[in-house]
């Protein structure tokens, strides 16, 4: 079995930049690398599970600095209009973020989620959950099991 770093490098960024807004197409990396048996599939799944979270903390924390300028006469949004779509978030928003994987929907959703201050570790936890088990169905999909 492959065991480069560089295997594993180009994974993690490859995950890294599909969790931004620009496009990127982490499961078909993966779904190659644990098909063709390189690499070591848990390490892959580690490897691509957590690209994929730190290019979603980016986003959120994007969102969380963009919020920052809501004053300014530029900012597309109005304070109440904040305000109520951070009312909805909060109050259902929240658990969308364990689909943040789904592709198109997905990115955004984090970087609205740091626009309205969700907390850290709820973020965390929720779009670490779904996004690792989004990569263990790929890589149980994609593993060799006849050997």
């Amino acid at each position: 079995m492959e065991t480069d770093l560089a295997l594993y490098i180009t994974l993690f960024w490859n995950a890294f930049i599909a969790a931004t807004l620009l496009p990127a197409l982490s499961e078909i990396t993966l779904a190659s690398l644990v098909a063709a048996g390189t690499g070591i599939p848990l390490a892959l799944f580690v490897t691509a599970t957590t690209g994929n979270v730190a290019g979603s903390i980016l986003n959120w924390w994007l969102g969380h600095r963009l919020a920052d300028f809501k004053d300014r006469k530029w900012f597309l949004f109005s304070e109440k209009q904040i305000s109520g779509a951070s009312e909805h978030f909060n109050r259902y928003g929240k658990w969308a973020l364990l689909f943040a994987w789904l592709p198109i929907v997905g990115d955004p959703l984090t970087l609205v989620a740091g626009i309205f201050k969700v907390r850290f570790l709820p973020f965390l936890l929720l779009v670490a959950t779904g996004k690792a088990l989004r990569y263990s169905v790929i890589v149980i999909i994609f593993s060799d099991t006849s050997s």
